[in-house]
């Protein structure tokens, strides 16, 4: 059951105890970033940084469940933002974001970049979002329909029944102890506050506990172009995420091998010698070009 606890609150990597590259490599994004602050959102500090250039539709990185920005898209970034204007933020209680008295729920956190893209101008994006976080992305494409472009969903689900076999049996029992320690360094480095990554790790898992279906017409209603992918070891189940793009009417579908975060870098998965985040980058940029 350590194996599931590892994949907990769809950002956490399906090996916690392997020693990979990935999880010592020093992830260095300074290179390419233009801006970087707090914004006021619905009660919450929101932090975001804004990488490359351009004057097209810029693209947002939503990560995933007690990650932070470098940790979901430290390798992929840099390669999104070669030829664009890439927005990635962090989400209530995750990384330099405040927290509110409240639960995390995947709709308001769907408000909250809403709330962030108003903000900072952004009238219309494109969005990326990684297991969490792309649960989140179908909310904003649900309740903001106007700001959305394209989307890409990358191991997210719409269903209880999507996810592995025995996952929300062991949310119950899930302890801190068992997260991931390059989510928990992670975390630590960007924010130094203990409590304050106990309570992340708390509030993912009873929002996993809590997780409530998606209904079928719910995404049907959804017109903006999407691109779902999924890997073929991962927490979701290729079966439904292929049944999320047939009820999007002009999804595309991308299956890649490895686990949970591997075809694109996410810190925690396995990733030595992985070329996969290219191929990644590559295919995200064809479809967003499409």
């Amino acid at each position: 059951m350590r194996t599931i606890m590892n994949l907990l609150l769809a950002g956490l990597p399906m090996l916690s105890t392997m020693q990979t590259t990935a999880q010592n490599q020093t992830i260095n994004l300074m290179t390419i970033l233009t801006a970087a602050g707090h914004a006021p959102v619905n009660g919450i500090t929101m932090y975001y940084e804004i990488h490359g250039e351009g004057n097209g539709t810029p693209l947002i990185l939503i990560h995933g469940g007690g990650s932070t920005i470098e940790t979901s898209f430290g390798v992929l970034l840099p390669l999104l933002a070669t030829d664009q204007k890439v927005i990635a933020v962090e989400l209530q209680a995750h990384g330099r974001t405040s927290d509110r008295n409240a639960p995390e729920s995947f709709e308001q956190d769907a408000d909250d970049v809403a709330g962030l893209l108003t903000s900072l101008k952004v009238a219309k994006a494109n969005i990326v979002g990684f297991s969490n976080g792309g649960t989140t992305t179908l909310q904003i494409a649900m309740r903001h329909p106007q700001l959305v472009n394209k989307m890409v969903v990358m191991a997210g689900a719409y269903k209880r029944d999507g996810f592995m076999t025995g996952f929300f049996d062991f949310m119950k029992t899930a302890a801190f102890e068992t997260m991931p320690q390059p989510l928990k360094d992670a975390y630590l480095k960007v924010t130094p506050n203990q409590a304050g990554l106990l309570n992340m790790f708390n509030k993912d898992k009873q929002r996993m506990i809590d997780f409530k279906d998606i209904s079928d017409d719910a995404l049907r209603a959804i017109k903006a172009p999407a691109l779902f992918m999924v890997a073929d070891k991962d927490v979701i189940s290729v079966e439904h995420t292929l049944a999320m793009s047939r009820l999007i009417d002009g999804s595309g579908l991308v299956v890649l091998p490895g686990m949970h975060g591997q075809f694109f870098g996410e810190m925690g998965s396995p990733n030595d010698g992985n070329k996969a985040p290219q191929a990644t980058a590559i295919l995200i940029g064809e479809f967003l070009k499409k």
